[in-house]
């Protein structure tokens, strides 16, 4: 274990390497199909291929991607000419990691509430994906906020899961990623999304610790402490950086390798400048950086989908553009006018 821990200590560091964050690219087929459907692209498995190595195969995407969460299809495919995706990957600089959740599902007993499933059978899963290049793994739980929910229930269920797969893959020498997903739908203020977080946050972190899971080697991605969407007092850039640094400040452990944030519904420009924003506010006990979808993704997808064939490298440079905002609010170096340049 030794020296497998060593490598999962290595690779959390390079992960939140300063000025580089992560790429989420793990949706699943089915939503994928919803975001090639607003770009009017068929959802085949080759142009889910193509889709996704003009993303990864970026010129100099390392520069500001550490790393990519895949979905399982991606973990195995190869591009047209027939090199690995995870062999393009570490030779453009970034870490091949993969989703390994089966998905949210309804909490039985709780009305509303969900839990991630897909603990059966992971051991061998996760020792496979070792073997096929990848070196961290994500897993994601969903807490809701409405007039009764979160559950206590919930939030330990999902934590407990969340433990129990981070334990399972420094087993096998891949980094846990842990999510602990507090959505942005409904009306809530963010002192209640504040309140919610760090109670989820703070559970997960004693789960953490019941199941031995070392805290060097492991990442957290994390949602931003936001007012919900639907709420008519919408919290600034400075409120979010504030409750969401106060809100670690009080859960999370110095000794954690990193913090990643999911955007979580923001737009582009919103993710950026919350991360940005607290980056600026002094010194932080760990590295504060990015892993997002589709606010790394969506100006590349539809300058990509209006065609395909023709459109790869101004799509790459969208996303090429989006990666060094994020690589410059991870050093709260990101100014508004470098968005024209």
């Amino acid at each position: 274990m030794t020296d497998k821990l060593d490598e999962m200590i290595e690779t959390a560091a390079a992960m939140v390497a300063p000025g580089r964050g992560i790429l989420a690219i793990d949706e699943s087929t089915g939503t994928c199909k919803k975001r090639f459907d607003s770009i009017g692209v068929e959802c085949t498995e080759e142009n889910r291929r193509d889709y996704r190595h003009m993303l990864i195969s970026a010129p100099d995407l390392g520069e500001h991607i550490s790393g990519a969460i895949l979905f399982d299809e991606t973990l195995r495919q190869s591009s047209a000419d027939g090199v690995a995706f995870t062999q393009i990957m570490q030779d453009n600089g970034v870490i091949p990691g993969i989703k390994v959740d089966k998905g949210a599902h309804p909490l039985a007993g709780f009305d509303g509430e969900k839990i991630t499933e897909g603990l059966d059978g992971l051991r061998e899963r996760l020792n496979e994906y070792y073997e096929l290049g990848a070196r961290f793994a994500k897993w994601r739980a969903v807490i809701t906020i409405t007039e009764d929910n979160p559950s206590q229930a919930c939030i330990d269920a999902n934590c407990h899961a969340l433990a129990r797969y981070a334990a399972l893959c420094q087993e096998a020498g891949l980094v846990p990623m842990v999510e602990p997903e507090v959505l942005m739908d409904g009306d809530h203020d963010i002192q209640t999304a504040y309140e919610v977080t760090l109670l989820t946050l703070k559970t997960l972190f004693d789960q953490l610790f019941e199941h031995n899971v070392v805290l060097e080697a492991c990442i957290l991605k994390s949602s931003m402490v936001v007012s919900g969407a639907d709420c008519p007092e919408q919290a600034d850039v400075d409120e979010v950086a504030e409750a969401t640094l106060d809100c670690f400040f009080n859960t999370v452990p110095a000794s954690l390798a990193g913090i990643v944030f999911l955007s979580g519904g923001q737009s582009e420009i919103e993710a950026t400048e919350h991360l940005d924003a607290m980056n600026r506010m002094g010194d932080l006990p760990w590295p504060l950086s990015f892993s997002y979808g589709r606010a790394l993704q969506a100006s590349a997808l539809k300058v990509w989908g209006a065609n395909p064939q023709n459109n790869v490298q101004a799509a790459q440079a969208e996303l090429l553009h989006r990666a060094r905002m994020n690589g410059l609010a991870a050093m709260g170096q990101y100014e508004s006018k470098l968005e024209q340049e």
